[in-house]
């Protein structure tokens, strides 16, 4: 098992396809079932040892939930927020770029 290598809240976009997300909830290993499991592409599709990702995601056309593995994940960098609809029911936009989940602004 690995040790995650993004956080909650933090903007990630995918490294093949064009749609980026905030995450929302982290799962060590592959957690999902083996049918979609087996929709992906033999020939691209991850190893399930690793972590995979629930995402607020957005592409140019709509908003929707995506599961992906950390493999096809990389850093987004752009500054820009997300504009899925869920997002500012669970996290806050912050000066560093990233989302805090609302609960931890208790101080």
């Amino acid at each position: 098992m690995h040790t995650a290598k993004f956080t909650i809240g933090q903007v990630v976009k995918h490294r093949l396809f064009s749609f980026r997300g905030v995450i929302f909830d982290i799962d060590p290993v592959f957690n999902n079932t083996e049918e979609w499991w087996e929709a992906i592409p033999a020939e691209s599709r991850p190893k399930k040892d690793q972590p995979f990702y629930h995402l607020y995601a957005e592409n140019a056309e709509t908003e929707y939930i995506a599961y992906v593995s950390e493999q096809n994940l990389l850093a987004d960098n752009s500054g820009a927020p997300i504009r899925h609809p869920q997002v500012d029911e669970v996290f806050e936009w912050d000066d560093s770029g990233n989302y805090r989940p609302l609960n931890s602004l208790l101080n």
